[in-house]
């Protein structure tokens, strides 16, 4: 039986005494189990048992069930008010997520297929509520839980928890809701174990941000002299997190915070070494980016794209990445770092955009002249039927427009040239079809030099001599594409692009077959690329050109 949604009033009537006390250690917890349109997270709710363990701890808590957008944001507004002598903050979040590029958003009870443009409308963003924990940097934790089951989503959005970034001094926790309530319950309590410590022992959960091994989340109680105030060394725990991090960012942050801080002579000692080191902050500075393996790989496509080749479209950033930037980078007279910025980002966007487009209208261009003589041929050979024309036609334009019109029509005369044979000669056809060889074919030949299959045995053996001619070149063509790592999304991708183009490369089903070859075929010889009918990089590339990155969508 699902449970009723906790209603809004009663809530707002939860928050007020709780968070009235003024504890140092505070925690809110919400477990949306009973989705109004969606399939149950059977163990969000799981996370509220553990509101008594926290409790018993010293912790304040306030906690949501089933609540809806509005009852989230209500929760989380009270949060902003840390009241006096504030210390640690347990925000835990179980239920429906969902994401799309570097956000993400927990969703209310009451979402019903959101879309991106209305996401806003029935979720709460996990920035915000990495912000909100920001306010306790140093001793905030952020816990996730979720499951595998899908969501109901409209455009722009897939389910689950997305890339998050993590505000300094603030530690996010992600793992299955059942997991997360245990660990919430038995971990989180505990007094004098530090995060790193307390994760060891729960490996399936996984971290991110500040994670201190020395620092103990809780400190221990020192006999009865009462718990002294976490706050009173945060300086002490933000530097920490700062120094982990490591960044130019992070220091400039913490000398933001502690201007006349005890580590200020430190930090500006580390952001004074680090600027030292050749290229170190646009290295972080791409690393502030959090570019995923996608982002990357249409970075690669668009270099390659502009004349500056990375030696692969893996979406890692090796040697060949970073000398193609480095070349990309001379050549519009940005300092030459090999690392990318946001800026640069968007212009080798704009400039892949625009040589996709110029190379997609010559393409046009020259596919629009090959139809025409491809055209006029079949006027001069096949649309006039007979036999010798269609043979013309199908030897010069194997993969033609008329193609399976012409081999249709010689399956045609081939069928009434069985009727009209002696039955030695259909007899021996068939020996030879069954063979399908050079030699098969030769011997109908020296025994009916003149027969009803003559003709078509004739461009048989052309075909397989042609054939033979290409299979070692077909192995190394085969080889190259199977380097690429085409797995069954991309070559979907490949042949709805193929699809779009007219070129017919049969159902977009992830699976290559003759037609699909055939197109590609079609495709290489419109950009005057070697005509195999595999896929190498340039090939990809140009048929991906459409899917150069922006940064933010």
């Amino acid at each position: 039986m699902l449970k009723p949604i906790l209603p809004a009033v009663l809530v707002m009537l939860c928050l007020t005494p709780a968070f009235a006390q003024r504890a140092s250690d505070r925690a809110l917890i919400v477990g949306n189990e009973n989705y109004a349109d969606a399939a149950d997270i059977t163990a969000a709710d799981a996370v509220l048992e553990a509101q008594k363990a926290l409790e018993t701890a010293g912790f304040s808590v306030v906690s949501g069930q089933d609540a809806d957008t509005s009852e989230l944001r209500a929760l989380l507004s009270a949060l902003l008010d840390p009241g006096d002598g504030a210390g640690r903050l347990v925000i835990v979040l179980s239920g429906h997520f969902a994401q799309s590029g570097r956000q993400t958003w927990f969703l209310g009870t009451d979402a019903t297929l959101p879309d991106l443009a209305g996401i806003e409308a029935v979720g709460v963003s996990l920035t915000t509520v990495l912000e909100i924990a920001a306010g306790a940097a140093g001793g905030a934790l952020v816990v996730l839980g979720t499951e595998g089951r899908r969501l109901p989503l409209g455009a722009g959005l897939e389910p689950g928890i997305g890339r998050v970034e993590v505000s300094q001094g603030v530690t996010l926790i992600k793992g299955d809701a059942a997991r997360v309530a245990e660990f919430l319950a038995e971990a989180v309590p505990q007094r004098g174990q530090s995060l790193a410590a307390m994760l060891d022992r729960n490996p399936d959960l996984t971290a991110d941000g500040f994670i201190s091994a020395l620092v103990p989340f809780r400190p221990a109680l020192a006999g009865a002299t009462p718990d002294p105030a976490p706050s009173a060394d945060a300086e002490a725990i933000f530097w920490e997190s700062t120094r982990v991090q490591g960044t130019l960012t992070a220091f400039d942050v913490y000398l933001k915070r502690y201007p006349d801080g005890r580590f200020a002579a430190d930090a500006k000692a580390e952001i004074a070494r680090i600027k030292a080191i050749p290229f170190q902050a646009a290295r972080e500075g791409e690393d502030a980016l959090a570019l995923s393996r996608d982002d990357r790989r249409a970075i690669q496509r668009a270099l390659a794209l502009v004349g500056h080749d990375p030696g692969g479209i893996d979406g890692l950033f090796g040697k060949g990445s970073r000398t193609a930037i480095a070349g990309w980078q001379k050549k519009n007279r940005y300092e030459t770092t090999a690392y990318l910025t946001r800026e640069q980002i968007v212009r080798l966007t704009e400039q892949a955009e625009d040589r996709a487009a110029a190379l997609e209208a010559e393409a046009a261009a020259r596919q629009a002249t090959l139809d025409r003589a491809d055209r006029d041929f079949w006027q001069q050979t096949g649309a006039e039927g007979d036999e010798a024309g269609l043979r013309a036609y199908l030897q010069r334009y194997p993969d033609g427009i008329f193609a399976e019109v012409a081999t249709e029509r010689l399956a045609r005369f081939e069928a009434a040239a069985r009727d009209q044979a002696e039955t030695a000669d259909s007899a021996a056809w068939d020996l030879a079809l069954r063979d399908e060889s050079l030699a098969g074919y030769q011997d109908y030949l020296d025994a009916f030099p003149d027969g009803a299959f003559a003709d078509e045995a004739k461009a048989r053996m052309a075909i397989l001599r042609s054939a033979a001619d290409q299979d070692a070149s077909r192995a190394e063509w085969a080889a190259t594409e199977a380097a690429l790592g085409l797995g069954p999304e991309a070559r979907r991708v490949i042949e709805t692009r193929l699809d779009a183009l007219g070129l017919k490369p049969g159902p977009v089903d992830g699976q290559f077959d003759d037609r699909t070859r055939r197109a590609i075929r079609r495709f290489q010889e419109s950009r005057q690329m070697e005509t195999t009918g595999y896929l190498d990089q340039a090939a990809t590339v140009a048929l991906l050109a459409g899917a150069v990155l922006r940064l933010g969508d």
